[in-house]
């Protein structure tokens, strides 16, 4: 009987280091595609890290006058925008095409791409970088140490909870991106839809009651990343940061689902390109 158990395992386990050899291998080509413009990729970064650090002055200011907000203090606030950043930027380091996913779908830009071995979303999704995304990272790891100090069992749960916002990230952006399959040219929807949850994700939870409360958990599931990892962090709670793995892998499975429903209604942009 364990023998047969084993037997099973190996196939899922094999599978499992496959797709991450792919991740890495895509990721070390990105990157050093990036690189040979490092001017540009380090602009980009340095950008989008000043771009959020303005925001988070904003919320260090606003604290100096009303130093608890519904029980929140600034600590908590540098720790939502650092696991938010963190999160997003991790997101689109590795799955930069999760942005342009509307656009691929609209112009028949998949069809490169269904030449390639594996699932097709796999290949899509991490065939490019995202340079501000990269700034995203590193802001995010920087603030939080920097300014939350955490020891050493809060920095270890922050970082695996970024991880589980990222999948969040990951599958709200291939989900809105799906919409292109059944509405045509959906970009404009798609990208609102993502600003409002990327907004969304950057307020406190706790300034929301009622019914913008259960949109945040269902329509725009920003409370997977402004509340519940939060309270984890808080509390060291497992039962929060369980909510939050749990919630983001529904999200990312979500949007597998509809990408993959919304691809039988793929038409073909007829396109013959060549990729080296």
């Amino acid at each position: 009987m364990a023998a047969e158990i084993i037997e099973k395992e190996q196939p899922v386990l094999s599978r499992l280091r496959s797709y991450l050899g792919l991740v890495g291998a895509y990721t070390g080509f990105n990157l050093k595609s990036q690189w040979a413009y490092r001017g540009a990729f380090i602009s980009q970064m340095f950008a989008m890290a000043a771009n959020n650090f303005v925001w988070v002055a904003f919320w260090a200011l606003f604290f100096e006058r009303f130093p608890v907000l519904r029980g929140w203090g600034v600590k908590d606030v540098i720790t939502l925008w650092a696991i938010a950043a963190t999160g997003f930027g991790i997101a689109h380091t590795v799955c930069g095409n999760a942005l342009a996913l509307p656009w691929l779908i609209a112009r028949g830009q998949l069809d490169v791409w269904m030449l390639y071995p594996r699932a097709l979303l796999s290949h899509v999704l991490l065939g490019r970088m995202s340079a501000t995304a990269c700034g995203d990272t590193v802001f995010g790891f920087a603030v939080y140490v920097l300014f939350v100090r955490p020891d050493l069992p809060h920095f270890c749960l922050f970082a695996a909870l970024s991880f589980a916002v990222a999948f969040l990230f990951v599958g709200f952006s291939i989900l809105t991106g799906s919409l292109t399959f059944f509405l045509g040219n959906a970009e404009g929807l798609a990208e609102q839809w993502r600003f409002s949850m990327i907004t969304f994700s950057t307020y406190p939870a706790t300034l929301f009651e009622g019914f913008v409360k259960i949109i945040l958990y269902t329509l725009i599931p920003a409370a997977f990343v402004s509340y519940l990892p939060i309270e984890a962090l808080r509390e060291m709670s497992l039962y929060y940061s369980l909510l939050t793995v749990l919630g983001s892998l529904a999200v990312l499975l979500a949007g597998i689902l509809v990408f993959y429903l919304g691809l039988k209604r793929y038409e073909s942009g007829n396109l013959t390109e060549m990729r080296g």
